[in-house]
């Protein structure tokens, strides 16, 4: 296991790769299944998921709510998975919506998981393309790789674990 590259591929292009050391079919899991994504999907301290749901399936919709606990602040990402390919790939449309609905910003990415066997593991490659220059440089400002690493790392306890098996 590597933490996550972060690289800018384009104006509005960003590519995380991150190496799971776990074959495919076990890493596919926690990506496809509800109850697995509010275990590991959650942001840094402080936040929760009150809201995990996921219809896996081509034109199956998603909603994750996330809460800042302290501030009440409410984050959400929801869409509509238009490709899926068993153990190789999946693309989904996202909308994150930040604030109330009245008054909130709204961001529409399209997001592409690619799932590589490797030597020992997988590699995890997210393909995220922005609507516009700046919200990907927005989005880069969050600090988005150290949280989507935070994530992975609870991908890796959720492996080692081997519940789900």
């Amino acid at each position: 296991m590597k933490p996550a590259v972060v690289k800018s591929l384009s104006e509005t292009k960003v590519e995380v790769v991150r190496r799971f050391d776990s074959p495919v079919e076990s890493v596919w899991k926690p990506f496809t299944d509800a109850s697995l994504v509010s275990q590991w999907m959650l942001g840094p301290p402080g936040w929760s998921m009150p809201v995990c749901e996921m219809d896996f399936r081509i034109n199956g919709i998603y909603e994750n709510v996330f809460r800042n606990e302290e501030e009440g602040t409410e984050i959400t990402i929801a869409g509509t998975f238009r490709e899926i390919i068993t153990h190789r790939k999946i693309v989904q449309d996202e909308q994150h919506k930040i604030g109330s609905s009245e008054g909130g910003i709204t961001n529409k990415t399209e997001v592409t998981l690619t799932f590589e066997p490797v030597s020992d593991g997988t590699n995890v490659r997210t393909l995220i393309e922005y609507g516009s220059k700046k919200q990907r440089d927005e989005a880069l400002a969050t600090g988005m790789g150290a949280a989507m690493e935070m994530g992975y790392c609870r991908i890796d306890d959720i492996l080692s674990c081997r519940y789900f098996y």
